[in-house]
């Protein structure tokens, strides 16, 4: 994929962790108009069913569903991964590449510890990304500083009380075919491969009516919620639904 400037770029420990947590609000987004990217820092390689090479496979073709105009690995490890300069630097240099207005990003605290952490990591890579002194090269070329307006984070394993929600009725079978182009790693009644948290029935129908009760809320059929890192503002009241 080129590479162009987004509208939104959406962060992810592992392939999958961006589907399963706002893999809706993207497709709204990207059917308005708007250029999504999403930007992988792992492989799951350490994940329990299948395999790195497996899961390359399945977030390429995820990628094509969704429709998004770019996706990169960064191969940091699973797992190990770190919040320090050198991993602060990848992250700074995908920011500057694309330019996104708005970054999605891992819960800032979850059952899996590479969600806390990329979570972290990547929220302090956008606020170092808009400092001039910071110098990061891409294909040997300067970048130039950019800090994306706002960093919202999407809710995962645990229920998170959302400082926001958004509608995506209408979008929701195409996050749950999205989601299910990992078939390695969710519910399937049919493989030999170990029973995860992830990947029992439970989980799977967790997903849809996880939605269908945040929709119930706000008087939708379905919704996806977001934790901020500072005051949610609107323009005017009329914007609310």
């Amino acid at each position: 994929m080129k590479t162009i400037k987004l509208d939104i770029l959406a962060f992810g420990a592992h392939p999958d962790d961006v589907e399963l947590g706002c893999a809706g609000t993207l497709a709204k987004e990207i059917a308005s108009g708007k250029k999504v990217g999403i930007i992988d820092l792992t492989r799951g390689e350490l994940g329990t069913r299948g395999s790195a090479e497996i899961r390359d496979v399945e977030a390429e073709n995820a990628a094509k569903i969704l429709g998004i105009s770019a996706r990169e690995n960064l191969k940091m490890r699973d797992g190990f991964f770190q919040n320090d300069e050198a991993h602060l630097l990848q992250v700074i240099q995908m920011i500057r590449k694309y330019q996104p207005e708005i970054v999605l990003c891992n819960a800032i605290h979850d059952r899996h510890i590479d969600h806390a952490k990329g979570s972290k990591l990547v929220s302090d890579a956008c606020f170092l990304s808009g400092l001039q002194k910071i110098e990061t090269h891409l294909n040997g070329e300067k970048q130039t500083a950019w800090r994306p307006k706002v960093v919202y984070h999407y809710i995962q394993w645990e229920n998170i009380q959302p400082d926001f929600v958004v509608d995506i009725s209408g979008f929701m079978d195409k996050k749950m075919e999205v989601i299910m182009a990992y078939d390695s790693q969710f519910f399937n009644p049919n493989t030999n491969e170990p029973v995860t948290p992830i990947a029992t029935k439970n989980f799977l129908d967790s997903i849809k009516y996880r939605s269908q009760d945040l929709g119930r809320l706000i008087g939708t059929d379905f919704a996806e919620g977001f934790t901020a890192e500072r005051h949610v503002a609107v323009n005017s009241l009329g914007n609310l639904i």
